[in-house]
C-alpha cells in the first residue's frame, strides 16, 4: 500500500459547533487531510505537539506508560481508510519480535504519535480522495442583495482580523 509521509499542520476550531479539525499535511505536495476530531482529542494532540505535561497523566500519555513498561516500540502510524466518511487509522509497532498493527481512531493514533515522535503515514489512495488543496484560482461570487453584500462585509472584516499565525497545535 503506497504511502504519503504527514505532519500535524494545525488543530482549527469549529465555529458552528465544538468539533475540531486536525489538518494532516502532505510533506511533499501542498494538499492537507482534515479530519473531524472531538475538542478532549484535540487538546491531547496539541498539549503533545507544544510539549505541555500535565499534572496527571492524560488517557494517550497513560497509554504510552504502559507501552513503554512492555517494552512496545511504535514504530509509526497510518490513516489507512475513509469508510462511510469515517477515517480508519492503524497504530503499528513491534513487541519482542512481534510485529503489530491496532485499528484505532485516528485522533488516538495522531495523539499517540506525537507523543512518541514517530511518522505519520497516510493511504495515498486516502489522501487522494479526501486531501484538500488551497487555491487561488477562484473568483469570488459577487452577492446578489444589498443584505447579502452586508453579510459578506461583515464576514470579510472577520477574516481579517485573524492572525493566521495565532491558531492551536501548528508547527
Amino acid at each position: 500500500m503506497p504511502m504519503i509521509t504527514a505532519t500535524v499542520d494545525s488543530i482549527r476550531a469549529s465555529l458552528m459547533s465544538n468539533q475540531r479539525v486536525v489538518l494532516l499535511k502532505d510533506t511533499n505536495a501542498e494538499r492537507y487531510l482534515p479530519i473531524w476530531i472531538g475538542p478532549f482529542e484535540a487538546e491531547a494532540i496539541a498539549m503533545a505537539l507544544q510539549h505541555i505535561k500535565p499534572p496527571r497523566p492524560m488517557t494517550h500519555d497513560l497509554l504510552k506508560a504502559i507501552l513503554d513498561e512492555l517494552h512496545v516500540t511504535v514504530s509509526h502510524i497510518l490513516v489507512n481508510e475513509l469508510a462511510e466518511n469515517t477515517f480508519h487509522a492503524r497504530i503499528v509497532m513491534d513487541l519482542e519480535g512481534r510485529h503489530l498493527e491496532i485499528d484505532a481512531r485516528p485522533s488516538d493514533a495522531i495523539a499517540l504519535a506525537t507523543r512518541y515522535s514517530v511518522p505519520m503515514y497516510v493511504a495515498a489512495e486516502v489522501m487522494a480522495e479526501a486531501s484538500i488543496a488551497p487555491s487561488m484560482e477562484l473568483e469570488p461570487l459577487e452577492p446578489a442583495s444589498p443584505e447579502e453584500k452586508e453579510q459578506l462585509s461583515a464576514f470579510r472584516d472577520f477574516l481579517d482580523s485573524l492572525d493566521p499565525h495565532d491558531q492551536e497545535g501548528g508547527q
